[in-house]
């Protein structure tokens, strides 16, 4: 029986995930569960799953839900704020920690999670953008365990030989293929994009998701941001990685060898698959996902990304190869200009706009520790505030 802290119980990974754990009642164990404001679907989770632990962010709504529990599920010891978090990312009686929590916000409980030995299911991409080295200096140092949620790092991982921590190339990796399904605005024409609203670039054509991420979809920067993701997961370099968009989102990602073999894995697109590899690996279980029917989908096209249209690509493949803190720099103006994006504060064409102008006036370091990568972050978002309020006046 394995025991699951789900950081970000309450977004669609970790619903996803409660789902597969629910078909495998005799091998998984909710120890923990946590959200940042949706106190109502924490508590129904709660009352279903039964955890030993709950934590919401905000120490009111922790109040509200201890008292909704009280007379439902009065076994929950309920926690707050990023203390809570930590607790319950590091418990002695936890062994996995899925790790969902959208943006900055899961960097500290995730770290702390693989300071405690844990393996960590990263659906968090934010936490390598933001702490890569460090982040992976610490997995090795505490013989945690680093397996990648998304899709389409969980595809490369499968496509993978096991042992890739000294490099892709050693083991006769040429290049690595993320796809990427190209967004709701894959086709509009370039003239339009300032004028789309929030609710267009939220309606993804394959994926349920979040606000946020829906958006980094659209603009494309959740790819470049994976990018930076698979540079640290991999051992590799942003040259090695080619981002190609897949509308049909079938296949989601390949590898590519010296011998030129191509291995690319399949499926639905259906995050309850990754997750069940992740909870299972080395083995496998059923995550309840409809089959692939090939003959349904019939044809599957590839295209060459236009950073025109996609900028967020490009600053982000920059940002990586720059190094230091910059990519934490570059996910922070992302964070707070999609926010403003989303409140429609800001253009959809200015998000890439703010980012390079935050780039360009907040000054990297070295990122040798994790007070150096908040301060970036914190400075990033003020500049990124500074700029949108200028482009407002």
């Amino acid at each position: 029986m394995k025991r699951i802290t789900i950081l970000g119980s309450t977004g669609s990974i970790g619903v996803n995930t409660l789902s597969v754990i629910s078909r495998h009642a005799d091998k998984y164990k909710v120890m923990a569960l946590t959200a940042n404001t949706n106190l109502d679907k924490l508590s129904e989770q709660c009352i279903k799953h039964k955890p030993e632990f709950a934590v919401m962010v905000d120490d009111d709504s922790a109040l509200r839900l201890e008292q909704d529990l009280k007379n439902r599920a009065p076994d929950v010891t309920v926690l707050s704020g990023v203390d809570g978090l930590l607790k319950v990312a590091t418990l002695f009686d936890v062994d996995y920690v899925m790790a969902a929590i959208v943006g900055a916000a899961g960097l500290l409980p995730t770290l702390g999670a693989a300071k405690a030995g844990k393996r960590v299911l990263l659906a968090n991409k934010e936490a390598l953008v933001m702490s890569g080295q460090l982040f992976m200096d610490t997995v090795r140092e505490n013989n945690a365990e680093l397996l990648p949620i998304d899709s389409e790092h969980n595809a490369i991982f499968q496509c993978m030989p096991v042992d890739f921590s000294t490099g892709i190339e050693k083991l006769g990796v040429k290049k690595i293929l993320l796809t990427a399904s190209g967004g709701p605005f894959r086709t509009t024409p370039l003239e339009q994009l300032s004028s789309m609203t929030p609710e267009q670039a939220c309606a993804h054509p394959n994926w349920v998701m979040g606000r946020k991420i829906s958006v980094d979809s659209a603009t494309m920067m959740n790819k470049g941001l994976e990018v930076i993701e698979a540079c640290w997961l991999f051992h590799t370099q942003t040259k090695c990685i080619q981002v190609v968009i897949h509308p049909q989102s079938v296949i989601h990602s390949l590898v590519e060898y010296t011998d030129g073999s191509v291995l690319a894995q399949l499926g639905n697109p259906d995050m309850r698959t990754p997750i069940a590899y992740g909870l299972a690996w080395p083995n496998r279980i059923d995550a309840g996902v409809e089959r692939l029917d090939l003959f349904d989908i019939a044809q599957l096209d590839f295209i060459r990304p236009d950073e025109q249209r996609f900028p967020c690509l490009r600053i982000a493949r920059e940002a990586m190869e720059q190094g230091g803190t910059t990519s934490a720099i570059l996910n922070a103006a992302n964070e707070v200009a999609v926010n403003q994006f989303l409140h429609k504060r800001l253009r959809f064409t200015d998000i890439a706009r703010v980012i390079e102008t935050v780039l360009e006036n907040v000054m990297y370091s070295e990122a040798t520790s994790l007070d150096d990568i908040l301060s970036d972050d914190q400075a990033a978002r003020d500049e990124a505030l500074t700029t949108i309020n200028g482009l407002a006046a």
